[in-house]
This record gives structure tokens, C-alpha cells and sequence, in this order.
């Protein structure tokens, strides 16, 4: 079996996905932007999405069905974008329930132990946004363990 090479064009839109979930994490970090002011930095990728989240009304959730019908459920698309389009859903998926979690329980009114949970949630999703990135541009599918297990049953 020979390994075909991908395309560098389709390992750049395999990350366009990843900026759904990448703008629903950016409130997490609100603490640590006055902390670290770089950090705001990391944020400017995901403006796009946040802007058409606000501007559109249920912009979040258009933006999701696009994805998942238009992108991971279309056999035409390449299988790599189709892929991390849909672990990017999932990711995303994720990050809603956590923040519901997060407001439910009303977690961030805890003081040092919600913004050290918002922190964590934060800095968790850089690192897999970071990870998704140089996965995509290196040409290979990001690892992400059970939720790439779970991205390949559904393709």
C-alpha cells in the first residue's frame, strides 16, 4: 500500500474546521488574557467565526450544520478535511456541554478554583488546537484519543 501525499491546500482548509470550537474556548480564557496579554494573540484566527457567532442570529449553530453536512457529510469533499471537520465538531460538542456545565453549576463563581477550571479547560483546547495544527500542516490526521475513534466510526 503506497501512502499518497496530501496536498497542501487540503491541509490548510483540514484546519479551517478547528476555528468553531477554537471560538467557543476563547471565554474560558478570560482571566488569563490580562495575565498574559500574548495570549489575545491566539484569538485573532478565530475573529471570523466569532463575528458571524454574533452578527447571525443562532450563528453558532448555523455554522455547525454547515460543517457537519456541507463538509463531513459530503463523500466529494477529501476524506482529510472531511475528517477533522468532524473531529472539530466533536471538540466543539464538548466544549458546549462543558460550558453549560460550567453555568449550570455555576462553576465560575468559585473564585480561585472556576477560573482554575476555566484555565485548564482553556489551555487544554490550545494545546489541541496547536496540536491539530501541526498535525494538518505535517499532512497526518491529529490524534485525538477517543475522539478520533469515534470520528472514524462515523466516516
Amino acid at each position: 500500500m503506497r501512502l499518497v501525499a496530501i496536498p497542501f491546500w487540503q491541509r490548510l482548509l483540514a484546519l479551517l474546521p478547528y476555528l468553531l470550537p477554537w471560538s467557543d474556548a476563547l471565554p474560558f480564557g478570560r482571566s488569563l488574557y490580562g495575565l498574559f496579554p500574548v495570549l489575545e494573540l491566539v484569538s485573532l484566527p478565530a475573529l471570523p467565526v466569532v463575528l458571524v457567532e454574533q452578527a447571525v442570529p443562532f450563528g453558532g449553530l448555523i455554522l455547525f450544520l454547515v460543517l457537519f453536512l456541507a463538509v463531513a457529510r459530503n463523500p466529494q469533499v477529501p476524506a482529510t478535511i472531511r475528517f477533522n471537520a468532524l473531529q472539530a465538531i466533536l471538540l466543539d460538542i464538548v466544549l458546549v456541554v462543558v460550558s453549560l456545565a460550567f453555568q449550570l453549576l455555576g462553576l465560575e463563581k468559585l473564585g480561585f478554583a472556576g477560573r482554575t477550571l476555566e484555565n485548564t479547560v482553556f489551555l487544554g483546547m490550545l494545546v489541541l488546537m496547536l496540536f491539530a495544527l501541526v498535525q494538518c500542516l505535517r499532512g497526518k490526521e491529529p490524534e485525538i484519543p477517543a475522539l478520533s475513534e469515534a470520528v472514524r466510526m462515523q466516516l
